[in-house]
């Protein structure tokens, strides 16, 4: 079993200085609104046992010196339980943030809502949910670290409902807790590392690192007014205009050229990755995150060469919108063949995928900027393409599409793949000559 902090000791892990928010007063019976006999011995039990009045701690903190709302749940008050009191505290902390301007940190450990307030108890994930959609509007961040274990309503609402979801190892997540699962569920798909690996999650974190986790989360989606579009990265690759369309695909899909890794590393000292689709999906093919660029922080979604899967494209759909909602200005580097094509991306639904990649980014408010590395293959990377803001390197294209499938649906011979890349205008100097793109980098 992972180790257990307590709700103080997670705060202490986290933050360097913690203020605590006064609780607001609410009349409540000895056994509570359902007179649930023993409730009342229950919780001066459990208030015996962990120095808590309720199951939740709220206060302003600092991390590294930079400030921020801290919600910890402490397990050891009725597993962490939602009930009504808990419900006023959180209400106050969202609150606090919004008329702060600050973001929201959640250190979260709860095995849901509280049997002994019944309904009542339950309600007050509609009172979360609403905070953090107020929170949400008012364009402020939410950051979650899910301790052991975070399930239930807790997990539903404020653990799944965060901008940035960061996991301690080994802790158990899942809308279904350990006692009321399914008796042949794999324990392995409520864990952290299974969450990860099913996109729900962005990252687990040890406790020694999360303060210094959380400070670079709150450095990268928080800080002053954002300046002005990304500036287009420099060109890694090879440099000098290719002399036909052949030439460009060639070069476009050399092993040897830089890749969007390569990109990310030369742009941005420091960056930290955005994992998932929520859905159930990671595309290692796709990275996202944010990153400081000269001391400007940028979203970035960029393709590494290979097919993109729905997973991707909603990855990156979310990404955009989050950094939109924050004034983030975005990057997006473009490289693939083309959108998976196979039966299993036309299960997870492609099409839907592509879909909501393309309206996020033309809903986005923030500017996009864009750089096509190499391949640029049809609808699957004009979908992370900006309208207005593209450059292309000396060693990539852009094509409605690859010059092969060009030729098999126009009935030509393999032979006349080489022309018909040509008569495809995909060459980089062809695209800026399209009004395709603003210009060439690296010519």
């Amino acid at each position: 079993m992972p180790e257990r902090m307590s709700a103080r000791e997670a705060i202490a892990a986290a933050t360097t200085a913690f203020e605590e928010l006064p609780a607001p007063e609410r009349d409540f019976p000895e056994d509570g609104p359902l007179a649930w006999s023993g409730y009342g011995t229950s919780r001066a039990r459990a208030t015996e046992r962990t120095g808590e009045k309720e199951s939740v701690i709220c206060g302003v903190a600092s991390v590294e010196g930079r400030p921020c709302v801290v919600l910890s749940f402490e397990f050891g008050f009725l597993g962490g339980s939602l009930g009504l009191r808990t419900g006023d505290r959180l209400e106050a902390a969202y609150e606090t943030a919004r008329e702060r301007r600050l973001p929201l940190v959640s250190l979260i450990a709860t095995g849901g809502s509280r049997m002994q307030e019944g309904m009542l108890a339950l309600t007050q994930l509609q009172r979360v949910a609403r905070q953090s959609t107020l929170l949400r509007e008012a364009g402020l961040p939410q950051i979650a670290v899910l301790r052991d274990p975070t399930t239930g309503g807790g997990w539903a609402t404020l653990g799944a409902g965060a901008d940035v979801i960061l996991a301690l190892p080994g802790a158990q997540i899942g809308f279904a807790g350990s006692r009321v699962r399914p008796a042949d569920a794999d324990p392995a798909a409520y864990g952290a590392q299974g969450q990860l690996a099913a996109g729900q999650i962005d990252a687990i974190v040890e406790k020694d690192d999360l303060r210094n986790a959380v400070a670079s989360w709150l450095t990268l989606l928080t800080g002053p007014d954002r300046a002005g579009p990304a500036p287009v990265p420099a060109p890694l690759g090879e440099s000098g205009l290719p002399a036909d369309g052949w030439e460009a695909v060639t070069r476009a899909r050399a092993t040897g050229r830089p890749r969007a890794e390569s990109y990310l590393d030369a742009y941005f000292p420091h960056r930290q990755a955005v994992s998932g689709d929520r859905c159930g999906g990671v595309d290692p093919g796709m990275l996202c995150g944010f990153g400081l660029h000269e001391g400007i922080s940028y979203a970035y979604a960029a393709q590494t060469g290979t097919a993109t899967t729905p997973a991707g494209y909603r990855t990156a759909a979310r990404l955009i919108r989050l950094a939109d909602r924050l004034g983030i200005p975005v990057l997006t580097l473009v490289d693939t063949p083309g959108a998976a094509n196979d039966a299993a991306a036309e299960r997870a639904g492609q099409g839907a995928a592509i879909a909501d990649a393309f309206a996020a980014l033309a809903a986005a408010r923030v500017p996009v900027t864009t750089l096509v590395i190499g391949e640029g293959g049809s609808g699957g990377a004009l979908a992370l393409t900006s309208p207005d803001r593209t450059w292309v390197t000396a060693d990539s294209y852009f094509s409605v599409i690859a010059p092969e499938l060009a030729a098999a649906i126009l009935k030509r011979d393999e032979s006349e793949v080489r022309n018909t890349a040509s008569q495809l205008h995909l060459r980089p100097q062809d695209l800026v000559n399209l009004g395709v793109a603003r210009g060439v980098l690296g010519a």
